[in-house]
């Protein structure tokens, strides 16, 4: 139920700042608008502006929104209201009214971000995980454990790393842009100073997703290996483990955090069967030897080894917040730079550089709403910001039918001083229309096989 709340109330809200942005350019311009609505389908509630006539609904079907102008064709004008219809609006006021949804989409992201960056946000300290096996992080000589103080794009200054998140969105920017990234951090003695290279350009990049940290190697923040809330009748139960137990051993290789041990766990089945472990665990003042046979699970194709048990501790956290000015710039560099990454990535994803798997539909963003709300109120703000920003910048690609296609068309027109014809724009609008619906049936089958996968 939280999710198809937090779903309809998060697309409402980017949907009306949207239409928001075309409306209130439209009427700056002189234009008339004869009905703002958001969503599509039979009008569920509206009312009607006694100032500006404006006819204000909502739909049913809240996937969408739209804002009808005056607009000589669509309708015949009145003479005395010609010149508050669009179509006769000089080249620069119709440009700045279809620009504008866009960007309102985009001065929320800053105002989100804003927000979140001047009230605080409790994030988890970039202390990594240990590695994965033969992983670039892995090779880079981490074991775990270590804290990073700063990262940069190699040949750019450093900048300081204010927690997990903020380093996640390092490795995320050099691989996607095929840069090595500069990392300055303490290693578990607490010597600073220590910097490598974490070599990202060769990563293969084209899925954005889980397969892509895994071959970096960063799945998480640190999380000690301690066992939570066991099943009844779980291979940890049976074992006689119980919760609070730290595991420090594995037949006798050093467990450093919680998902190395799930990494461990879920390998010890991939064979189909899963042999006796000797576990060391510290319970309490403590040390015990353990005998734990973890449970063999089907998991698609393979196997996975199970214990039945919460595996980790909550990560160490820390407030991060900031001033006026420097929330403020910070929220405006961070729309830049989720455009710009947007973007790139709409255009690998055009040549054939990254894979049509990256596009996600709504039920991959209904997903995400409920988790994000789940998780309070500051990162359902954090997750509006990311779509808002998806949503603009993908109003603003050059596809007919969207935003941005009607931007070209009066690019067209600035330089030939001729608008397109009427057969062209009828063309152009059809292929735009098959572009969009193909960009979302992709996206629909992206979600299903995400979930029954």
């Amino acid at each position: 139920m939280l999710t198809i709340a937090a779903f309809v109330f998060a697309i409402a809200i980017l949907v009306a700042v949207h239409e928001w942005g075309h409306y209130r350019m439209a009427r700056a311009c002189g234009v008339k608008v004869l009905r703002f609505s958001i969503g599509f389908g039979p009008r569920v509630w509206g009312w009607t502006s006694r100032r500006s006539g404006t006819e204000f609904v909502l739909g049913l079907l809240p996937l969408g929104g739209y804002v009808k102008m005056l607009d000589e064709r669509e309708g015949p004008v009145a003479q005395a209201e010609r010149h508050r219809a669009f179509n006769t609006q000089p080249l620069r006021s119709r440009a700045l009214i279809v620009a504008a949804g866009p960007l309102a989409n985009l001065l929320l992201a800053v105002a989100l971000y804003s927000w979140v960056n001047w009230t605080g946000i409790e994030q988890p300290r970039a202390i990594l995980a240990k590695p994965l096996q033969g992983s670039v992080v892995a090779q880079a000589g981490f074991e775990g454990g270590e804290q990073v103080h700063r990262a940069g794009l190699e040949g750019d200054d450093l900048e300081d790393v204010v927690s997990f998140e903020d380093f996640r969105w390092w490795l995320t920017r050099a691989a996607l842009s095929h840069h090595n990234l500069q990392v300055e951090f303490s290693d578990a003695q607490a010597s600073r100073g220590k910097l490598v290279i974490l070599p990202l350009s060769g990563v293969d990049a084209r899925n954005a997703d889980t397969r892509l940290f895994r071959e970096i190697g960063i799945l998480g923040p640190f999380s000690q290996a301690r066992l939570g809330a066991l099943s009844a009748d779980g291979a940890a139960q049976l074992a006689g483990l119980a919760p609070e137990d730290v595991v420090l051993q594995v037949d006798g290789a050093t467990i450093v955090d919680a998902e190395q041990l799930r990494e461990l766990i879920r390998k010890s089945g991939s064979s189909g069967t899963a042999a006796q472990q000797n576990w060391l665990v510290q319970r309490g003042a403590s040390r015990l030897v353990v005998a734990v046979t973890p449970k063999v699970e089907k998991s698609g194709d393979g196997f996975v080894g199970r214990i039945g048990a919460f595996v980790g501790a909550p990560p160490v956290v820390g407030t991060v917040r900031y001033g006026p000015l420097e929330g403020l710039a910070r929220a405006l560099s961070r729309t830049g730079e989720v455009s710009m990454l947007t973007l790139r990535m709409m255009g690998q994803i055009a040549i054939g550089d990254a894979s049509l798997k990256n596009l996600s539909g709504p039920i991959t963003i209904a997903d995400y709403a409920g988790k994000s709300a789940a998780m309070g109120l500051t990162q359902f703000l954090v997750f509006l910001a990311l779509i808002s920003i998806s949503l603009g910048v993908l109003n603003l690609l050059p596809v007919p039918v969207l935003d941005g296609g009607h931007l070209m068309y009066y690019l067209w027109e600035s330089l030939t001083g001729q608008p397109v014809s009427q057969l062209w724009m009828d063309r152009l609008q059809r292929a735009g229309l098959v572009i969009l619906l193909m960009m979302m049936s992709i996206a629909v089958f992206n979600d299903v096989t995400r979930v029954l996968g």
